[in-house]
């Protein structure tokens, strides 16, 4: 009996759902596979019904007691070839966890590889793939002699590369290597992370995603450490950097396309004490959706915000510490404002996202294409609105002064912790403080919050004396906060994505007199709060109180506002 035939008699499919499972002419546990593709039913659901019918137990491996003392003495190769898990012990038999209730080959090769006697149960394959990873590292395929042999169709490099002919090139381009590096790569993808960083530590290789701001470990298995060479070189060869060069640093680019999607990847080698350690920055163009709207802001913000960039002249400042999302912030608010009837030229270093109907030039210092000098150029091209990646020096700055008070749009980042800190930043940089306080209409300032995972977060009744000093109790009116827990879903992190809270610092007359008279950040951000601005901080307890985010992530990533004297 088919599975699709076990299913229906258990009345979770219906004829019509049976005949158009039958046409696609798949057989066996594709079956089950194709009605869970199709939106029939769950794997869960089944995988009960089938070991119901044919006596096999389910267990869910999510919270099943793992034995994982059954692994020292379990080829690792069969748990890749047959995707099964040993998962304890019941009656003096190994019980192996699998996903096929139909491959009886499985169990008994098994059985015969160990040597005991093995009693099979059901479970769901993307709970077995989390078992093999967490438990046998990123990459143990590979370095298990890779019996299984897998395709990369989802893996596809859209330069072509070369190597120099040298024996560690040789090693590096081998099909182990290469598939390695491979899962490396789509494992980062498909756990959203931002970066990868694989370090040469004296213990040996590690390997860390960055998630949601947040480094995160990787399991490798010790094996991983006599391909550390070729990783790195099959990682230069990908990023077109010399393989041969281990004393200086080097970047460079690898373009992939996973499931048809386009990735950028910017790759940075850097020489360590004990080796060559490698970050690279995952930059997914399909995942990206440049929406104010989407970002995080409160109504009161992004009205503000929306008014400011629509204005016809003047500069336009967003700050804050590198990966704070600023540029998405800019791209998002040239999005916005984008049209027929304006031009918008950005010069960026680097260019993240190429945005469609707007001009965009690269940033090359080494030739002397700088912020600068192509800003210089950028007025000569008729403009409405410019982007400038970062204003870095006086002369960035002047330029980008002079664009504003000739009748342009300047949108720019400055690296500040706060918004006030950018009047006194430009100030220092050597730019006449009248400048700044004419042609400065508002600086915004953000950071990232990881947002509480949905499937796991948590109510909890906070008594006022367990909430920092400067939390809005009175604001509270009986609704409950909300903290981390963990789950399989967020991997158990307890967050799951991340939004912006926004600081933004109109510049009312009032800030004008004061930065005209070379103030300090500290007065400048008093002068604004006495008028009304929203600090980083209470947003981001705004975001506590709708239920968004936790305090104990408010407390890791803004400071309090205690010295502004707020009344």
């Amino acid at each position: 009996m088919q599975a699709c035939e076990i299913l229906q008699n258990q009345n979770l499919l219906n004829d019509t759902q049976v005949q158009t499972i039958l046409q696609t002419g798949v057989s066996g546990t594709d079956q089950i596979d194709m009605a869970v593709e199709l939106g029939y039913l769950d794997q869960e659901t089944a995988l009960q019904a089938i070991g119901e019918s044919i006596g096999v137990d389910y267990v869910d491996l999510r919270t099943a007691d793992i034995d994982l003392a059954l692994l020292d003495d379990f080829p690792t190769r069969l748990i890749y070839r047959e995707q099964v898990f040993p998962i304890g012990v019941e009656d003096g038999l190994i019980l192996i966890a699998t996903s096929n209730p139909f491959d009886l080959y499985a169990v008994d090769e098994v059985a015969a590889a160990i040597g005991k006697a093995v009693l099979p149960v059901l479970a769901a394959s993307p709970e077995i793939d989390s078992l093999i990873k967490q438990h046998l590292g990123v990459g143990s395929e590979t370095i298990d002699s890779l019996i299984q042999q897998r395709t990369d169709d989802d893996l596809e490099l859209l330069d072509e590369i070369e190597g120099d002919g040298s024996e560690l090139s040789e090693m590096a381009q081998e099909a182990s290597v290469i598939r390695l590096v491979n899962e490396i790569l789509l494992e980062a993808i498909q756990m959203r992370a931002s970066d990868v960083h694989i370090e040469s530590q004296a213990s040996g290789v590690t390997i860390r995603y960055r998630i949601d701001g947040m480094l995160h470990p990787q399991p490798v298995p010790p094996e991983i450490n006599q391909f550390q060479a070729a990783i790195i070189s099959r990682l230069k060869i990908m990023a077109h950097l010399n393989i041969a060069e281990k004393r200086l640093p080097q970047d460079g680019r690898i373009k992939l396309k996973v499931k048809g999607r386009e990735i950028d990847i910017r790759v940075s080698v850097i020489p360590m004490i004990h080796g060559e350690g490698i970050v690279m920055r995952i930059l997914d163009k399909g995942s990206m959706v440049f929406d104010l709207q989407s970002l995080g802001m409160e109504s009161d913000i992004y009205e503000q915000f929306k008014q400011l960039i629509t204005l016809p002249h003047g500069i336009v400042l967003v700050c804050g510490p590198t990966g704070s999302g600023k540029t998405t912030t800019l791209y998002s608010a040239l999005m916005e404002i984008k049209n027929p009837s304006n031009k918008i030229i950005t010069t960026e270093d680097p260019v993240e996202y190429q945005l469609d109907g707007i001009n965009q030039i690269q940033v090359h210092s080494q030739i002397g294409l700088t912020f600068s000098t192509t800003l210089r150029s950028i007025l000569r091209h008729d403009p409405d609105i410019v982007l400038v990646g970062e204003i870095r020096d006086v002369e960035t700055a002047e330029n980008a002064i002079q664009a504003s008070l000739t009748g342009h749009m300047v949108f720019s980042t400055l690296h500040t912790n706060d918004s006030a800190g950018a009047y006194t930043r430009m100030t220092d940089m050597g730019v006449e403080p009248f400048l700044v306080a004419s042609t400065v209409e508002a600086v915004m300032s953000q950071r990232l919050v990881r947002r509480l995972c949905n499937e796991c977060k948590t109510p909890v009744k906070l008594k006022a004396i367990d909430l920092p000093p400067d939390f809005p109790t009175d604001l509270i009116d009986g609704q409950d906060l909300f903290q981390a827990v963990g789950c399989r879903e967020c991997r158990n992190v307890g967050y799951s994505g991340r939004m912006g809270v926004y600081e933004l610092m109109l510049t009312t007359d009032a800030i004008r007199e004061l930065a005209n008279a070379r103030a300090s950040s500290w007065q400048l951000k008093k002068s604004a709060v006495e008028g009304g601005m929203t600090t980083l901080r209470d947003d981001a307890w705004r975001k506590v109180l709708s239920g968004i985010t936790s305090i104990d992530e408010v407390l890791r990533i803004t400071k309090g506002d205690q010295i502004v004297g707020k009344s």
